[in-house]
Order: C-alpha cells, then structure tokens, then sequence
C-alpha cells in the first residue's frame, strides 16, 4: 500500500509508526483518512495484528466510521482494532476487573440526567434548595474533583479545613452521591474513566495485560481529553511506547466540560522524544475565509503555531452584516437562506452558528413563517424521550436490582398505588440500614409506617424477579416482549388516548427494532445494549437524511461542515460574553471557538451582528464583536443596513459602515491601576478574590487572582481595570 492518495505531510504521519508522535491537525486537513490510513499500514506493511491496535475517539459515531472505512479497505481482520470512545473502552477493561475495586461486574452506567436525578433528591433530603446550590453546580464540583483524583472524603477534608460553608455543603452531597451510587452498583460518565485509571495504576498486573496487548495507541481529537483521559493513555502507551495523537490546539473548545488544552500543548515533555508533524493544508474551505480565520487565531498567545492553506479557489470574502436588531438578523439570514435555495442548495447545505441556545428563538419564529424546514440540533434524541427511558430503566433494574435511581423512577410507573410518601418512608428505610431500595423491600414488614404498603411492593418485586429469570434464559428482543406485558405500560398509554401517547406507544415498540438491530449486529448481552445506549452522544444521534436547515451552537458544530455558515450575534457581551471579558485564558477559548465557527464554512461565511438586541428580556446596545476587528480589513467586507427591512424583506445596504473597529491602543486606553500580590479586589462579574500573581506580558501585566466563588481566573491588568478594583 503506497499512499500515493495522500499529501507529503500526511503521508509522514501515516509512515511515523514507532515511538511517540503529535499530529497537529488543521481543521479540513483530512486528519481522518490519515489515522484510517495510519491504521491500515500498520495492518498491512507492518504485519501488526489487530488485537494489538487501539484507537480512542469521541463519538461513537466517528469509532463507527473509522471500523467502516477499514471494512471497505478489504482488510483481513480490520474489525478485530479496538475503535471506540474513551468510554466504551473503559467500560470494556472495567467490565473484566471491577472486581478488584470492590463493584460487581454487573454494574449500571448512569447517564447524566440519572446523575442530576440523584443529586436533586439528595440536596431535596438535605434541606437544600436549587437556588441556593443549583444541582448541577455540585455535579460539576464533583466532576471537577474526580478528575483530579480526590476522593469524597478528601473534598470534605479540605472544605472543612478551609471553613467554606458552600463547599462543606457540596462535599456532604459528594460523600453521600459516592455513598448511593456504590449502594447501587452504578457508575457516572467520569467513574468510569477514573474507576478505570485506578484499576490499571493500582494493579500492575491488569496494567501490565494491556501494556502487552496494546503496541500502538492512538487518540484522536486529544486536544479535547481531560487529566484522567492523559493518565489513561499514558497507562496504555506505557508498554511500548508507541503513543500517536491527533489534535489541534487552535479547536480546544471543552473547557467547560474539563477538557485541558495543556495536554496537547505538553505532549513533548510528557512523552520524551515525540515527533511533531503538522497538517496545514485545508481541503474543504477557500482561502478567503482561511485568511480570515487565520488573522483571528493567530491573536492567541497560548498555541503551538500554524497557518492553514488552501488549494481550493480564493471565493468570497467573509461578510459582516451589521442590521438593527434581533428580529432583522433573523429575517436576514432567513432571506439570504431563500435565495440560495432557489439556486438548487439544499437547505441543509446552511447552518445558524449561535453562542446560547436562546438565540435560536428568532430564527425559529422567521423560519415557520416563511416555510424554512429546521432542526435544532441537539434537541430531544430518541434516547432521551420520557417513554424510552422507562423502557430502558426497565431494563437496568433487571439487569442490576440495587439500581435506585432507575428504581425509583418505574417503582410507581405506570401506577401502583405506591404515594411518594411511601416512596419516600421506603428510602428512608434504605439509607438507615445501607441497603438498596430493592433490598429495602423484603423487609418493609417490619416497618410499621410501611406496613400497609408491603403487598404492592412484594408484587413489584416479584415482577422484577420473575423478569430476571426470564432474561437469564431468553433473547434481548423476548425479555422485551416480556416485559412489555408483564409492566402494563402499552396499556396504561393505551387507557390515556392522545396524539402524545400514540407516538409514546409507538417509540415503545420501535424501541424493540433497536434491540433486534443490536442482537443481529453484536450478539451482545443486556448489559451490552444498556452500555451502548446510555453512552450515545448527541452527536451519534444525527439524522442528516431530511433536507433542513440546522441551528445549533457553535460548540456543537465541531467537526461538521457547510456550504453556508451564519455566525449569528457578533458582538460584544454575545460573542464573547461579557463573563469571558478580561480574562487571558476564556477569552483564548472564546477566540478559539470563533475560529471553530469560521472553518466550518466550505463556500460563504456571513456574521451578523445586531446593533440592538434584547434576550432574556432584556435590551442592550451592542459594536460587533472584538474577534471581527482582528481580521485584517483587506479580509472582510462590512455590509450595514441602512433602513428597517420591508415586508419583503428587500434591503438597501451601504458598504461603508457607520462604525469603525476600535484600535489596540484604544482597546488599551484604560485607568492606569497597579494590583499588587496579596491585594483583596472585587471584579464586577467574578466577585472578590486575593491577587496570587504578577508577571509581565508585554505593555501590560498578566494578574492571577484566585476568585471565591469562581476559582483562578488570568486577568490581563488593562482590561481587568475596567471591571474590577481594590476593596
């Protein structure tokens, strides 16, 4: 196999087999056909045996790809490479070992929505209210905690030690969500990668089996791992050394979900020796929206470097439309869409690119008007409707009784006459003794505030037994028939007629298809299909076979391309939001994300900015965006509407606008305030905090300040003068 398909560069990344190496990967630089590539000729030149190769991705649906490609490579034995999420990989090595940490092999995975139903019953038992310490904020502590190893009992040590009575009251909910979710056996997304990382450094044994097995370990999109996942594959590539990463640090955008650009930016002196080869040459865009992605990106101080070219044609220039408000962006960018249909585009060669998910408002209001079909991408998934995850809560509960949060939620579902009362009483009983709630069951008699009780829950109880006995000896799709039946969910839909309830009844059975597909495709057991379809991602669920136009954030646009690109919302406050403001590293990511945005465009990319807008009820008067003023202006042309939009949405334009971009020096013309290590400020949006650090950065001074409520925040001093001050 010669390559000859392939540019010089990709051509050596797909040749540097041995020893550790960093693919920096441009966007539309075909860094996919360079691992498939990779793939096959260790496959085929090398002679190296499938088993001994494993690629991590991030979606399912791209390890998916990846085992299809090889497939139609016609390469013996192709399918046996481990291609899969970090996820699934983990849920493979705990799956033979979890033993060792003290779980049954039979253990659930909590997806996120079961982690948020657990932590609002335990702040709700703790007397806490969700405005006062929002669930999610504790989840997020915890999943922060998690990656960085510490312990529940660790957390509360140093919340303690501290006297941080909000961090006290997350640490108790910590110790208690650990506390419940070993009761039930069930592991959360993070545990699963950190359950696994303690196996393998904990027992040199089953690291040391998969340091043999593994000759070549390969990650794709590494820019986006977090702590655990490096430690993960650090303990994989341990054994031979043969570490192959692909990323670009330009499109590290995960912050928020812990993601550390640090990983990517370190490969070097993490791995000794590592080779770095760049893939600079774009093949999806122009070279004028290259150009002009390129004059943003660069403005970052915090990157490897590189410049993406294209061979493609110059093309249009990118086109910032500055309109009145809200309402005319929509309308805008709905009459731009129209007229390019009419030129034989499909509408799904178009996607709105917006900040928050509340912007999709507008353009949804214009689109039903003008008969515009959309999909908001990311919306309710097949997996996620109320009715499927009965079904599958269902199916966990028989597969792993002690399984409380999806216990709870078919307990009483459909009706058993079983209050919330009782319910409650019954979990009461359950904390007390250290049980599951299923185990609770057996000795409700003794109880006297349950005792009335007790006949309904011994049926339950016996319909769960006699449905593990069914699936001990029966197909997946004949536990599903049974269960159907034996639950009386078709007819408790049936008894309530309704449009709702007749499609409710129908993704119930066509839940069924799903399984047969499964059984066919895999033979794999029940806990298998609970696995895969409790780590679907949205991006696994995409439905591109109807013709609509997608609105969706720019976060979740990585990875996808279109002719058309609107960057809706193009100004300050919006993009990047005024949180992100001032400070070094969130307005890198911010940055980093407009050129996201930017590189999703094959053909045209238009911004719109709006000089008024109100969300969330409010109004406010906005410039366009800071990012839109680092283009050089050679590449970029502004458009500013010069009168509201007639009914036909006909609008006169005048090229020059009525505006111009500040300049650097004015950006920089702030008070001239000197913060000093140890000084107590208060920021207008982070709240008080103490100034831990100073260093100089040019003209300016770069300020870490260690916020209360918001952690370390990197404030250039300029910038943060405007919003902050000493007390």
């Amino acid at each position: 196999m010669n390559f000859s398909h392939l540019n010089e560069k990709q051509k050596e990344a797909v040749l540097a087999t041995d020893g550790a190496l960093l693919i920096l990967a441009g966007a539309g630089s075909g860094k996919t056909t360079v691992l498939i590539s990779r793939i096959a000729n260790l496959l085929i030149n090398k002679g190296v045996d499938p088993h001994e190769i494993i690629a991590i991705t991030f979606t399912n649906k791209a390890a998916g790809e990846m085992k299809q490609r090889l497939e139609r490579m016609d390469i013996p034995g192709a399918n046996d490479v481990w291609a899969s999420t970090f996820h699934s990989a983990c849920v493979r090595i705990l799956r033979r070992d979890i033993d060792k940490l003290g779980y049954d092999r039979s253990f659930t995975i909590y997806d996120t929505t079961d982690s948020a139903a657990l932590m609002k019953r335990i702040l709700k038992e703790q007397e806490i209210e969700e405005k006062v310490l929002p669930h999610k904020t504790v989840l997020n502590y915890i999943s922060r905690a998690k990656d960085d190893m510490e312990s529940a009992e660790d957390f509360e040590y140093s919340a303690r030690k501290a006297g941080d009575i909000r961090r006290v009251m997350i640490a108790e909910a910590y110790v208690e969500y650990e506390k419940r979710m070993q009761n039930s056996n069930a592991l959360d997304f993070d545990d699963l990668i950190l359950m696994t990382v303690k196996l393998l450094y904990s027992y040199p044994q089953v690291l040391s089996y998969y340091q043999n097995r593994f000759r070549y370990v390969m990650v794709d999109e590494y820019q986006d791992t977090n702590n655990l996942q490096y430690k993960l594959t650090a303990a994989l590539a341990g054994g031979y050394g043969n570490i192959c990463v692909v990323g670009d640090d330009d499109q590290s955008i995960y912050k928020f979900r812990g993601a550390t650009i640090e990983n990517i930016l370190n490969f070097e002196n993490q791995f000794k020796g590592a080779k770095v080869i760049r893939l600079e040459q774009n093949y999806r865009s122009t070279s004028a929206i290259l150009d002009a992605a390129n004059d943003v990106i660069q403005k970052n101080k915090y990157r490897k470097g590189k410049t993406l070219w294209t061979q493609n044609a110059t093309g249009d220039k990118p086109v910032l439309h500055i309109v009145p408000d809200e309402r005319k962006e929509a309308e805008f960018a709905a009459e731009e869409i129209i007229k390019s249909n009419k030129k034989r585009r499909n509408w799904q060669e178009h996607v709105i690119l917006y900040r928050m998910n509340a912007q999709s408002n507008q353009f949804e209001t214009a689109f039903k008007r003008l008969g515009i079909p959309y999909r908001i991408f990311g919306g309710t998934g097949f997996y996620d409707r109320a009715e499927i995850k009965d079904m599958l809560a269902y199916l966990c509960v028989i597969h792993n009784p002690h399984d409380d949060v999806r216990l709870l939620r078919i307990i009483n579902n459909p009706t058993r006459g079983l209050g919330d009362t009782t319910i409650s009483k019954l979990v009461s009983i359950a904390g007390e003794l250290g049980i599951s709630v299923f185990e609770a069951i057996s000795v409700a008699d003794k109880y006297e505030n349950v005792k009335s009780a007790v006949p309904k829950l011994r049926k339950f109880a016996e319909m769960i037994h006699k449905l593990r006995e069914i699936a001990a000896s029966s197909e997946l799709d004949e536990l599903y028939d049974e269960l159907i039946k034996h639950t009386g969910y078709i007819r408790m839909l049936e008894d309530k007629k309704s449009e709702e309830n007749i499609s409710r009844i129908e993704n119930v059975y066509e839940l069924k298809t799903n399984i047969i597909v499964f059984k066919e495709e895999t033979g794999g057991s029940l806990f298998d299909f609970l696995s895969e379809t409790t780590l679907y991602t949205d991006m696994d669920r995409d439905d591109s076979s109807t013709d609509r136009v997608l609105l969706m954030t720019m976060h979740s646009a990585k990875g996808l391309e279109f002719d058309t690109v609107f960057i809706v919302g193009a100004e300050d406050g919006i993009f990047p939001g005024l949180r992100t403001i001032g400070d070094l590293s969130e307005m890198e990511e911010e940055r980093r994300l407009c050129y996201v945005a930017m590189t999703r465009a094959i053909r045209k990319l238009h911004f719109i900015s709006a000089k008024q807008r109100m969300i969330f009820g409010k109004t406010s008067n906005n410039t366009p965006s800071r990012f839109l003023g680092e283009i050089k202006r050679e590449n970029l042309e502004i458009i500013e509407s010069s009168q509201p939009f007639g009914p036909a949405f006909s609008t006169p334009y005048k090229t020059k606008p009525s505006f111009t971009f500040p300049s650097a020096e004015q950006k920089n013309n702030t008070p001239s305030v000197t913060f000093g290590t140890g000084d107590v400020v208060k920021h207008n949006t982070f709240g008080t905090g103490v100034v831990k650090s100073i260093s100089a950065a040019g003209g300016d001074a770069l300020l870490e300040i260690d916020f209360k409520e918001h952690g370390t925040k990197r404030l250039m001093q300029k910038q943060a003068a405007q919003f902050m001050k000493k007390v």
